[in-house]
């Protein structure tokens, strides 16, 4: 259920996202600093996909970080909006941060507790 849940929830913030990056600049919601909003926008993003396809790490990482640069580069072909390595550099990091702690929490999740032997 978990999985089902995560994969909804990243396919539509990476749809949100795709919206937000290329639509014109007077579209685009304002919460934070720009940088904080990639940052969290990309992380929660990434931790969505973690948890959602936690044996395919690579192909999380490929979507989340190619995510993060495709849609820099894409903000050129726009009239109003700049794409920027620094902006694409947050993003991919606010992306892999949500991966790892997602990994890390599946991680968690899995481990069973051990019996202690109160033996001597």
């Amino acid at each position: 259920m978990i999985h089902r849940l995560s994969a909804i929830t990243g396919w539509l913030a990476l749809a949100f996202i795709v919206f937000v990056t290329l639509s014109p600049i007077g579209d685009r919601p304002s919460l934070a600093s720009p940088h904080l909003e990639r940052f969290t926008a990309f992380a929660l993003m990434g931790l969505a996909f973690a948890l959602a396809y936690p044996n395919r790490v690579l192909l999380v990482v490929a979507l989340v970080v190619g995510a993060a640069f495709g849609l820099e580069a894409l903000q050129l072909l726009t009239p109003d909006r700049h794409g920027r390595a620094a902006d694409a550099l947050a993003k991919a990091l606010g992306g892999i941060s949500g991966i790892s702690v997602g990994q890390m929490a599946y991680f968690l999740l899995r481990l069973k507790p051990v019996r202690s032997d109160h033996s001597i």
